[in-house]
């Protein structure tokens, strides 16, 4: 996703990208202005509208990162797309407490924008009209009255207790209170799931886009839930329950075609590139088949291997290296001390959580 984002700054350490797809919602919102009769100037009016609202938004995901950060958590990155903005935390606070301040912040920090904006015009004597509140007509309510309305809908949408909004975070926290976030986080993603039920329901009698957002919380709600069942699969578990301590280490001046040889007379589909027995990255097999393809069997693998890999311990803890997987992808090679003993990716993992399933089925019978 990152090749397809515009970088437009880093600010308290955190990248701030803007997806290619950001730009259609500003053209979307100028021409639906513009082709209604409203003139050019109506068209620049929405657009601006627009990139302000968005400039709140990327504030609502600073609330969220920098509140995170105090408690050890960083964030990768803060990335705008036309349905709103996602700060790439590395993960959430385990402590109830916790968890809740860092869901309260985004919404927070919107009221206070648009306290902030209703100070400034009390100060500066320019009362609402009320006649324009509902008005088709958007210049005769004034620019800095519609950004607070719509901050405050912002705080609002977002305090809806239903997973991925910040509402089902806050829920889950209230909950962790007195039961384990397990549990907890399958409560709130049914009590989401039964909201985004009855958008999809009310949509198609009033508003449409219900429908989306409906659709939006349901699948949110099932994800979130699925992600808690497999951290909580995952408790417990260390990389040595789950290394892979028979592979294949290959060399950078190595050739794609040699690797090709042993990903068809074998089950690996990830490799580990080492130098002087020395780590320094891992092929998978897309970029293996992208070598093959771009420049044919005589490629280098140094080439097309990806540098940017995980390295864990035997006793680290497998939540965490699946955290970091989720975030660099491919695999982590695991050293203990200067030597390489095994390769472990998400596949070892998941394999790894089938067998102990399955195990515990079997003893319950």
């Amino acid at each position: 996703m990152r090749s397809w984002s515009l970088r437009i700054g880093t600010f308290f350490g955190i990248e701030v990208l803007v997806h290619w797809t950001f730009w259609i919602l500003i053209i979307w919102v100028f021409l639906m202005h513009f082709q209604a009769g409203h003139g050019w100037w109506q068209g620049v009016w929405g657009a601006l509208f627009v990139l302000a609202l968005f400039a709140c938004v990327v504030l609502h995901e600073f609330g969220h990162a920098l509140t995170a950060a105090r408690f050890g958590i960083k964030t990768k990155d803060i990335t705008l797309y036309p349905i709103g903005g996602i700060a790439s935390l590395e993960g959430m606070p385990e402590k109830p407490g916790e968890e809740l301040l860092v869901g309260l912040a985004g919404p927070m920090v919107n009221l206070v924008i648009a306290f902030l904006i209703w100070v400034y015009l009390t100060a500066t004597g320019q009362p609402l009209d009320l006649a324009a509140v509902g008005s088709d007509d958007m210049a005769r309510l004034p620019f800095l009255w519609n950004l607070l309305f719509a901050n405050v809908v912002l705080a609002v949408f977002n305090l809806i207790p239903a997973f991925p909004m910040d509402g089902g975070r806050v829920l889950r926290s209230l909950l962790s209170f007195v039961m384990d976030k397990s549990n907890a986080t399958r409560a709130a993603a049914a009590l989401g799931q039964f909201l985004a039920i009855i958008f999809v329901f009310l949509g198609f009698f009033y508003n449409f886009w219900l429908v989306f957002i409906g659709l939006f919380v349901f699948l949110g709600a099932g994800g979130e839930a699925a992600a808690e069942t497999m951290r909580a699969a995952l408790s417990g578990l260390k990389v040595r329950d789950a290394v892979m301590r028979r592979f294949t280490l290959f060399r950078p001046d190595d050739t794609i075609g040699r690797v090709v040889d042993v990903l068809l007379n074998s089950q690996e589909t990830v490799f580990l590139v080492a130098d002087a027995d020395r780590p320094i990255g891992t092929l998978s097999r897309t970029e293996l088949i992208r070598g093959l393809s771009e420049q044919g069997k005589d490629a280098l693998v140094s080439g097309f291997m990806n540098t940017d890999f995980a390295v864990a311990g035997p006793e680290m803890k497998l939540q965490d290296l699946m955290e970091q997987l989720s975030a660099k992808g491919g695999a982590a090679a695991v050293m203990e001390g200067d030597s390489i003993i095994g390769l472990i990716d998400r596949e070892n993992i998941e394999e790894k959580l089938l067998v102990q399933r399955t195990l515990k089925e079997r003893n319950k019978i």
